[in-house]
């Protein structure tokens, strides 16, 4: 897009989105953005950038206000908060990546609208190197069988782009992408690792507790002390940032081989059974 029609002004509700931004240097457009970008991207706090609601609880007032010319959201959505998007006024951008070739596709779009192709490419570029590195790196290597979820309560499995980071790390992804599970066939499949990343959560799943109360004190990743907690934007954010979660995942599935990991945590002791 010729740089004399290219948007200006963008509301972000979705800290992919806002990453992407960060990645291919346009950050200057952003007028408004939700907490949850803010906590993954310090940057916008720095620049005084304006937190409004996200793609689950989206205010046409907020978005209004913020004289937006493009809105850029992602699943999940609310009925109810695309509908608030769409009274604003703005352009809307819906993003639904399922894999990294969508996550791809979403930042040469985002690219696109800032006339940033260049840039973006880059980055493409970059995020595809690194992940063909490290399964070079891994090639060849026992293939540990890894459990990822997404969220605790119900017990949803990591998407299906977390399934192939782990492919590239050097494990095999146990169960169905982005599925509802139970603790019981968890226990079952008798994993050799175990990976925490709750959307919103951070670093703070509390490993122990959560060994305990599934009685998961019995697999095989809890016998050797292969339980972790990966940060949350790490794997959950389909942007740039998922290159942090393949380092922590490789140093998670093979520690022996690769360096502890920014925002990785491994339980401290194994629980026996659940208290009284």
């Amino acid at each position: 897009m010729p740089s004399d029609h290219a948007l200006q002004r963008v509301v972000s509700l979705q800290p992919s989105a806002t990453v992407i931004l960060a990645a291919i240097g346009k950050l200057n457009h952003l007028v408004a953005c939700t907490k949850y970008c803010a906590d993954v991207c310090p940057e916008v706090r720095e620049r005084g950038t304006k937190i409004v609601s996200d793609s689950w609880t989206a205010d046409a007032k907020q978005i209004a206000e913020a004289a937006a010319d493009l809105v850029i959201a992602a699943v999940p959505y609310q009925e109810k908060a695309v509908a608030e998007i769409l009274k604003s006024g703005a352009r809307f951008l819906g993003l639904a990546p399922k894999s990294l070739a969508d996550i791809y596709t979403d930042i040469a779009t985002i690219s696109g609208i800032f006339d940033a192709l260049e840039q973006g490419e880059q980055v493409i570029r970059d995020m595809q190197n690194e992940i063909a590195t490290m399964r070079e790196r891994t090639k060849g290597k026992a293939r540990a069988r890894v459990f990822c979820e997404e969220w605790g309560k119900p017990l949803i499995a990591s998407q299906y782009w977390v399934a192939e980071l782990v492919e590239a790390a050097g494990g095999e992804f146990m169960g169905t992408p982005g599925a509802q599970t139970s603790a019981e066939g968890v226990l079952e499949a008798n994993p050799d690792v175990l990976v925490a990343a709750w959307c919103g959560a951070g670093e703070r799943v509390p490993l122990e507790k959560l060994v305990r109360e599934r009685r998961w004190s019995k697999t095989n990743a809890a016998k050797v002390g292969r339980v972790y907690c990966i940060r949350d934007e790490f794997l959950n954010t389909p942007a740039p940032t998922l290159i942090y979660g393949l380092r922590a995942l490789a140093a998670a599935i093979h520690p022996q081989d690769f360096p502890q990991a920014s925002g990785l945590r491994c339980i401290t002791s194994v629980p026996v059974g659940r208290k009284p």
